[in-house]
């Protein structure tokens, strides 16, 4: 079945598991999440719930958002998405979901925005080796050469070449769920997760796990 929640990137520690190994986990604050609309196939084409995280105060948000949970007697929330489900009747508007909906041992993807590192050059950005750092070389850092000669006579779309650098939404598939805590709505994730503290999330079921 498709599980989906929001949650909140609290930060990174680490946990005994079996008592001997010693992994690195993400701390997330899974919910509690408000379904606040939901969509039929008959309307909107697809079975699917939206779903809010993050109390906001109501002049925080526009007046049409403002008005869509009003609708749905929902107080208004920071993060509004959607998820997919296979059984909209299991569904209601206003209906709570929690952190339990995951347990220990399951596989999650999870969905970021990276932290943000402004204007980068190549080396940084996509891992150039750069030249030669002997003295005199006059070619250390830079990128080079970005084009041929009289012909094509232009740079070709998609080259690697210095600019912006984060701040774009990533995708860590495959991360297990160490534990939960469905009373204070944490979930630790084996290994690190996009972003920075603080950082809206959301977790999905992987859908490349090939596992048990």
């Amino acid at each position: 079945m498709a599980k989906g929640i929001i949650g909140r990137k609290l930060g990174m520690t680490q946990v005994f598991v079996g008592g001997e190994d010693l992994i690195p986990v993400t701390v997330v604050q899974a919910g509690p999440c408000t379904v606040v609309q939901k969509k039929t196939k008959d309307v909107d084409g697809y079975d699917a719930i939206q779903v809010g995280f993050g109390d906001v105060k109501a002049h925080r948000v526009t007046r049409p958002l403002l008005g869509h949970f009003r609708k749905a007697g929902a107080s208004p929330t920071r993060v509004l998405r959607e998820f997919q489900v296979d059984n909209i009747d299991e569904y209601e508007v206003g209906q709570v979901i929690t952190a339990e909906i995951f347990k220990p041992g399951d596989r999650v993807d999870v969905v970021g925005i990276s932290k943000g590192k402004g204007f980068q050059g190549g080396m940084k950005r996509h891992g150039f080796a750069g030249g030669r750092a002997t003295h005199g070389s006059m070619f250390h850092r830079s990128p080079g050469a970005i084009s041929a000669h009289e012909w094509p006579a232009r740079v070709f779309k998609g080259k690697k070449m210095a600019g912006h650098l984060g701040n774009a939404k990533v995708t860590v598939q495959n991360l297990q769920v160490v534990e939960v805590d469905p009373e204070k709505n944490i979930i630790l994730l084996r290994g690190a997760v996009p972003g920075a503290k603080n950082g809206a999330l959301v977790l999905r079921n992987a859908v490349k796990y090939g596992g048990k």
